[in-house]
């Protein structure tokens, strides 16, 4: 799948990891092989501003969607490539994605 998904400077790689318990977000920029914003539900920024249940739910996989969010407006990041892996789009994928375009973000 990553041989045919390629974050560039201008559009940069949106990869999604969802594990049975954490979902993780990066913005990574495949041409000078840097991440440029991540976030996590392990990440204890979340878990101090947010009072959600912080694995195995939307809930925190839509926070997370407008953390990085937020993070990648702020350094002028509006448009990605989607890589959600080998993973359908479907339950925590969709919800961080959908939270991910209703804070602004185009893919």
């Amino acid at each position: 799948m990553r041989n045919k998904i390629k974050g560039t400077s201008v559009r940069p790689r949106f990869y999604v990891f969802r594990s049975n318990k954490h979902i993780y977000a990066q913005i990574i920029d495949d041409t000078n092989n840097t991440v440029l914003t991540s976030s996590s539900s392990i990440s204890q920024d979340i878990k101090i501003n947010y009072k959600v249940k912080l694995y195995g739910n939307c809930k925190i996989s839509k926070v997370i969607g407008c953390d990085i969010a937020n993070k990648a407006l702020k350094k002028g990041i509006t448009q990605v490539v989607f890589d959600r892996g080998h993973k359908l789009y479907h339950g925590r994928i969709k919800a961080l994605a959908e939270a991910a375009r209703e804070q602004g973000i185009k893919f």
